[in-house]
């Protein structure tokens, strides 16, 4: 067998006289069977996917390419190469929190002035309760059983989300969902850009602290109302609403608006190129800290754009009581600007409440339904950004606003 067939490690790839009781080199990442068939001890695997931890039938572990190349380097120069399995060691990650690759990205293609996402949790290389009925590797034929395993996804920051508002409820019995979503949004740990290249279109408000968010100072509130209120206006009418509210809600017009309108503890704005910067938003906050107590606002945000908070400070008598704030972004026209990042900060002294400001490009663009086939023709009314996705493909449009595709996007 060549040193190139061998080095996939695929199984009849690899002899046992060689790699009987060795730990063996793969040039790429896989299942594992075939040096697991081969009697190997170990295995180390090349891959570019170095962000994911894996379960394997035999201590494994998955380098970077550049660094296969220093180990093949080592392998050649030394008479008798060595591999040692060490024990695990828990080290600090300076780069942490960051977001996965395969996170999917903002902006929210069909609301592009919401915000999204909303905020980021742990869900890579989490160990997780598992069933001892399911996989207990990625070699398909692996039966051991297992109590834990190591998942990474959505399924496993949602329900550190949902652990989190749960705790915010167990306090505070009365708060709404909005309220809840409010206290993580608001108190989120902020997330550096660099470390990020897709800013808060990757974290949103950033990573959840659930020990701050149980005391947030002050949240955006909305109801079950206002949320119909926003559909009305985003274009949907009474058959369409009744779809997702399950009851009789009714649209009282069709006259638009825009998502700004949403009480939301966040600020997008989203423009297509060489569109002025110009936005209004009405907010309001119920007061859920101290009572007389005064916030003062700070505003971070690029030189070339001018925010205004008016009134700059709220004053509260009492727990529960609200106050309403306008905020109006202004500055040049942007082309092709993926996003600039800003924030509004109200404190107190001893609550700090951050709500992030997104302003950025969009370009019509275009959604291919699983069913469509080569060719179809399929035409979308909404506007989303130019920006690249991880998770889909977002296609730019003509002025018809037509294209023809043969694939699936999906941004959540």
């Amino acid at each position: 067998m060549s040193p190139d067939i061998a080095g996939i490690c695929f199984p009849g790839t690899l002899s046992t006289l060689k790699t009987g009781g060795a730990v063996v080199l793969c040039n790429i990442l896989s299942d594992s069977s075939g040096a697991f068939s081969a009697e190997a001890v170990g295995l180390i695997m090349a891959s570019p996917f170095d962000e994911i931890a894996f379960a394997f039938p035999v201590p494994a572990v998955v380098i970077s390419y550049d660094d296969r190349l220093k180990l093949i380097d080592y392998i050649r120069t030394t008479e008798y190469p060595t591999a040692t399995i060490l024990s695990t060691e828990t080290t600090t990650d300076v780069m942490a929190p960051t977001v996965v690759s395969f996170s999917s990205r903002g902006p929210n293609p069909i609301s592009p002035d919401i915000l999204k996402p909303d905020v980021t949790a742990p869900g890579s290389n989490i160990l997780a309760a598992w069933s001892p009925r399911g996989l207990s590797s990625v070699w398909v034929f692996d039966d051991r059983q297992v109590d834990y395993y190591i998942i990474s996804g959505t399924s496993m920051s949602c329900p550190h989300v949902t652990g989190a508002a749960a705790y915010i409820k167990a306090a505070h019995p009365t708060w709404s969902p909005a309220a809840i979503k409010s206290a993580l949004m608001t108190t989120a740990t902020i997330m550096d850009p660099r470390k990020n290249e897709d800013a808060e279109f990757a974290y949103g408000s950033g990573h959840i602290n659930p020990l701050k968010a149980v005391d947030p100072g002050l949240v955006f509130d909305a109801s079950e109302a206002d949320y119909v209120d926003f559909l009305c206006k985003q274009g949907y009418n009474t058959t369409h609403l009744r779809m997702i509210t399950g009851d009789s809600s009714v649209c009282p017009s069709n006259e638009p608006g825009k998502a700004w309108d949403l009480n939301y503890p966040s600020f997008g704005l989203s423009l297509l190129d060489g569109e002025p910067v110009q936005a209004s938003y009405l907010r309001t906050v119920t007061n859920v800290g101290s009572p007389n107590s005064t916030y003062h606002s700070n505003i971070t945000m690029p030189p070339s754009f001018a925010v205004l908070v008016e009134p700059p400070v709220l004053t509260f008598s009492e727990v529960g009581e609200k106050k309403s704030f306008k905020v109006i972004i202004t500055g040049s026209p942007i082309v092709q600007v993926p996003v600039i990042s800003g924030a509004i900060e109200w404190t107190d002294g001893n609550h700090v409440v951050r709500t992030p400001i997104s302003v950025f490009n969009n370009k019509p663009y275009v959604f291919a339904p699983l069913d469509d086939y080569p060719g179809k023709k399929y035409s979308h009314p909404f506007q989303g950004s130019t920006i690249y996705h991880q998770n889909g493909i977002l296609m730019p449009l003509n002025s018809s606003l037509e294209a023809k595709c043969s694939f699936y996007s999906i941004i959540v």
